[in-house]
């Protein structure tokens, strides 16, 4: 996503429909009209993506390989649609940045470097206070633990679990296509770009609503407890990194880089 911020969505920032009163005189869409046609695409791509979950009727639960395998198929078939709706959109709107669709979308060489940095820089601190406790924890050395973590095996077992690539490769490739490359072009032109860079997490928050029904389903929690995790998850903050357990087991240490993405992907 190295353009979110650039110059593809700086001209939709610029380019809002009230500026443009032409459009409404050529009989185009007015700005109110835009704006919802912006929120409502961004509502169909949130629905889409959830609903493609459950396509497939099965009364497995969400972590058998098999469920997670055609769930795979579902959310790969709607990523690859997604940006259809962001042309879609744009014929709708009448809004053109002048720029192309990958690189509205974040896809471009320039600043890749700033913007693959910082993100990472502010995830390292973010998840600073866990690594610090797991490396507390763990009766191995340091030195240990990084061979643990950079031995080959312990990847190739990774890479053979399909939670693993549930929860670290396919979850937070698609979503951040969907819910942030895809999503803010649509709403940059109406909000602007920084309530735009806000507004985009509200619908990946109410696109997680459905892990309720899961799990009140299979009876993994109930309604009170439910409640109780929400109202914590408020208070702490959405950010807020996972716990490490104690575990000196290499599949446990072998996870420890995957886990800067684990409270973003939770959906497929």
């Amino acid at each position: 996503m190295a353009a979110l911020g650039g110059d593809g969505l700086r001209l939709l920032s610029v380019s809002r429909p009230e500026r443009q009163p032409e459009s409404a005189a050529l009989g185009g869409p007015g700005p109110g009209l835009c704006c919802w046609v912006s929120v409502f695409s961004c509502l169909s791509l949130a629905c889409s993506y959830v609903g493609s979950l459950y396509v497939w009727k099965s009364e497995l639960p969400r972590d058998h390989p098999a469920v997670i395998k055609r769930r795979f198929t579902s959310v790969l078939v709607v990523s690859s649609l997604s940006p259809l709706c962001v042309l879609l959109w744009r014929e709708l709107t009448g809004i053109q940045p002048g720029t192309s669709l990958l690189t509205l979308m974040g896809f471009r060489l320039e600043g890749i470097f700033p913007a693959a940095l910082l993100p990472l820089l502010l995830t390292m601190i973010l998840f600073l206070g866990p690594l610090m406790q797991l490396s507390m924890d763990c009766p191995c050395d340091l030195a240990d633990g990084l061979k643990v973590v950079l031995a080959p095996r312990s990847w190739a077992r990774c890479l053979t679990d399909m939670r693993w690539l549930r929860n670290q490769v396919i979850a937070p490739l698609t979503e951040e296509l969907v819910f942030r490359a895809c999503m803010l072009p649509m709403l940059a032109p109406c909000t602007g770009l920084g309530p735009a860079v806000f507004t985009c997490p509200l619908f990946f928050g109410v696109a997680h609503f459905h892990h309720i029904f899961e799990q009140l389903r299979f009876r993994q929690s109930s309604v009170g407890s439910i409640i109780l995790s929400a109202g914590r998850a408020c208070r702490c903050g959405h950010s807020r990194p996972p716990r490490l357990q104690r575990s000196s087991s290499p599949t446990q240490l072998s996870s420890v880089p995957t886990l800067l993405s684990s409270s973003s992907a939770q959906d497929t």
